[in-house]
């Protein structure tokens, strides 16, 4: 008898690199997975490495801050599945490092649209897809009020003060909502924010998503 049955979803923004492309990889022993990222080729790299171990995945090259893009992801998803079970939000737009008083306009902008607004229309679309089971988890990069990280800091910062209070408004009805801090990671992120650091003793992201996996038990 052939099973029938639905698989979980999860949908993984930012799923190219660094640590989305590691719990999209991970995720998909167990869930069909729907990989979000700008890069077409670094998610057919995904992709084929999702194949390899007998997974399978849904490929969406398409920029977060498109809101009509993301608006008909979502509407697809949910006539294809009905539901999501987990949404990994590990997209970012990581902003030169810059004294406050010469931020460039442009990066401010796309700061302010990727990091925040973004998140904030995905909240509002991905929340009746969660439904009271669903699990959406985000990632917290804590540098408000380091010097030099102006753009970044206050962005990221708006993004997890947007996260929390989602979760405490879902704490009783659900989904659920993890807000963790990854130890740190050689992503390109990081070396971005810290280049020519010794990244040998930065933890693979790999072993960092298996550890944040088994703590949120997904």
């Amino acid at each position: 008898m052939t099973d029938t049955k639905s698989p979980k979803i999860a949908l993984v923004t930012g799923a190219s690199r660094g640590l989305g492309a590691a719990f999209a990889e991970a995720l998909a022993e167990t869930h069909h997975v729907v990989a979000v990222a700008r890069t077409t080729g670094a998610l057919e790299e995904l992709d084929d490495r999702i194949q390899s171990k007998g997974g399978a995945a849904t490929l969406a090259p398409m920029d977060i801050t498109n809101t009509d893009a993301m608006a008909q992801l979502c509407r697809s998803i949910h006539d294809r599945w009905g539901t999501v079970d987990l949404w990994v939000h590990a997209a970012v737009h990581a902003a030169p490092l810059t004294p406050a008083d010469h931020i460039d306009p442009k990066d401010w902008e796309k700061s302010i649209a990727t990091n925040l607004t973004a998140t904030g229309q995905l909240i509002s679309f991905l929340s009746p897809l969660l439904g009271q089971n669903g699990h959406a988890v985000f990632f917290d990069d804590p540098h408000n009020g380091e010097k030099f990280f102006g753009a970044y800091g206050a962005t990221k910062t708006a993004q997890i003060a947007l996260a929390q209070s989602w979760q405490a408004e879902s704490l009783r009805t659900g989904p659920q909502i993890s807000i963790v801090t990854p130890t740190p990671m050689p992503t390109a992120t990081r070396a971005r924010f810290f280049p020519g650091e010794d990244r040998a003793p930065l933890k693979d992201t790999r072993d960092e998503t298996a550890r944040i996996m088994a703590d949120l038990a997904l």
